[in-house]
């Protein structure tokens, strides 16, 4: 058996056992602010990320239009923060 790091140990535990989407919904939960800045945070009144297609709420009809027509750049930061390929799409309401 191979010894393992306290960090692989645990990145293991959590492939393993599918508790990494979760995380992932955490971490993004937490990070909002920091991936899309504070203007765009101040105006989504959630986000839920449930298998790979993230789900933005707001009730800012420009902001809507926003979102959707850059939701491929969107895409492709938040994967880019959280260091993997977690969000395949994203749906606005």
């Amino acid at each position: 058996m191979g010894s393992y790091s306290i960090g692989e140990a645990l990145n293991l535990l959590l492939e393993k056992s599918k508790w990494k989407p979760k995380v992932n919904e955490v971490k993004l939960k937490e990070e909002w602010e920091s991936i899309v800045g504070k203007t765009i945070a101040k105006y989504t009144r959630g986000i839920n990320l449930y298998n790979g297609v993230l789900t933005i709420y707001t009730d800012m009809a420009a902001l809507k239009q926003e979102l959707t027509f850059g939701k491929e750049q969107l895409k492709d930061n938040i994967n880019e923060y959280l260091g993997e390929i977690a969000v395949f799409d994203i749906v606005v309401k």
